[in-house]
């Protein structure tokens, strides 16, 4: 049963690619990739990173710095971009502070400052005075300063679920708004670079050592990236224009720890419930944003999940040889760029592609394409089989 849908009147992005929604879509048409090779402190990888340029030389102002970290100065910087503070500050006037509601994703949140608290700690033998996990390190400290910084008093929470989290994060409005429990809500994901994810990934031996190569016979990992997503969703009112959410589908694997179903069942499922929901056809929709990793088994798995559910014909790409991988942050990076291809009708090529696996199906472009388009998916699936798809609208 198709539900009602949710008006997305504002949305920011800050990644490797640039700081606002101009800077992303300037760097995709123009084909500038944000990847460099690894050069973060304390680092020792050969890997390449999708790494935000400023956040060294952007403390938060004073009355924020009990939220001093690298994650929190990325949301800061994102906040700033395209005028979304002052469109929230808007928000806040027409439907009051406690009646918006934020709903952030993360993945590693601020741990980069535990990280530098335990090197304090092994040269001088104590942590720091000034670390404070409880603003800069947990979960939901992403969310507080969020909450902080906008002035906002509504309900708010954090999910984390690998990388679907800031994917689940609009499926999560919708349902709160539907029960009235906000008249709007912002949405959002940041993750930053941090030592954890880099060795925690390379570890796990998926870390390329070249730029990564979605659905590539050559693929082999990921290039870690960082980054921050916004979005403002309110309900729709009649004779608006923009885009929408439409639908969203949500799953869980609960195949294995890290790999995805081979066959793709969990990642299927939640296409095709965000397609029921919406009550639109899978060949009504003209683009498709996979979650498109470059790693052996992901990219696999989402190829026969996309091939069950649209066939060959869908376009489709993945933008981490763009940006990298964002983990808690590609589910809302990734939807503004779907956002940004339905109203610019862009299409993006999958980066770094250049000789496609025949034994995956997808139709997979190779080159960028100008098209309008109406419908649009964002694929997010997480560790563990956490999958999340969104499908948009574009009214004009």
């Amino acid at each position: 049963m198709p539900t009602r849908p949710i008006r997305i009147t504002a949305y920011t992005l800050t990644n490797a690619l640039g700081s606002g929604v101009d800077a992303s879509l300037h760097a995709l048409q123009s084909g500038q990739s944000g990847l460099r090779p690894c050069d973060l402190q304390d680092v020792d990888l050969s890997t390449w990173i999708g790494r935000v340029d400023g956040i060294e030389a952007q403390p938060l102002p004073t009355a924020l710095s009990r939220f001093e970290c690298r994650n929190n100065r990325l949301a800061h910087l994102a906040l700033q971009a395209d005028d979304f503070s002052e469109q929230i500050s808007a928000a806040v006037h027409r439907y009051g502070a406690d009646r918006i509601g934020l709903f952030m994703g993360t993945s590693t949140s601020g741990i980069s400052a535990t990280e530098e608290a335990y090197r304090h700690r092994n040269e001088h033998g104590d942590l720091p005075d000034e670390f404070q996990p409880t603003t800069t390190h947990i979960i939901y400290s992403i969310t507080g300063f969020v909450r902080s910084c906008l002035q906002l008093k509504g309900v708010a929470l954090t999910v984390s679920t690998a990388c679907s989290s800031s994917a689940k994060v609009f499926a999560t409005a919708q349902r709160y708004l539907e029960a009235g429990l906000c008249d709007a809500a912002v949405v959002g994901g940041v993750d930053s670079l941090c030592l954890t994810t880099l060795y925690g990934f390379h570890a796990l031996d998926l870390v390329s050592s070249e730029r990564c190569k979605p659905w590539d016979v050559n693929r082999d990992g990921i290039n870690i990236g960082e980054g921050a997503g916004f979005a403002l969703l309110e309900r729709e009112q009649a004779g608006g224009q923009g885009c929408l959410l439409l639908g969203s589908g949500e799953s869980s694997d609960a195949y294995h720890m890290s790999t995805p179903h081979p066959e793709g069942r969990g990642a299927a499922l939640a296409m095709r419930l965000a397609l029921s929901q919406a009550g639109v056809a899978a060949d009504e929709v003209g683009y498709i944003n996979l979650h498109g990793t470059a790693t052996p088994s992901n990219d696999a798995a989402e190829d026969a999940a996309v091939m069950q559910v649209f066939g060959r014909e869908t376009p489709c790409s993945s933008t981490k040889g763009w940006t990298g991988h964002t983990l808690g942050a590609a589910g809302a990076i990734e939807v503004i760029v779907t956002l940004m291809a339905l109203e610019a009708g862009y299409l993006p090529c999958s980066l770094n592609t250049e000789q496609p696996d025949n034994r995956l199906s997808a139709n997979v472009l190779l080159e960028s394409v100008q098209q309008e388009i109406t419908f649009a998916m964002s694929n997010s699936f997480g560790f563990g089989g956490n999958n999340c798809s969104l499908l948009f609208g574009c009214e004009r």
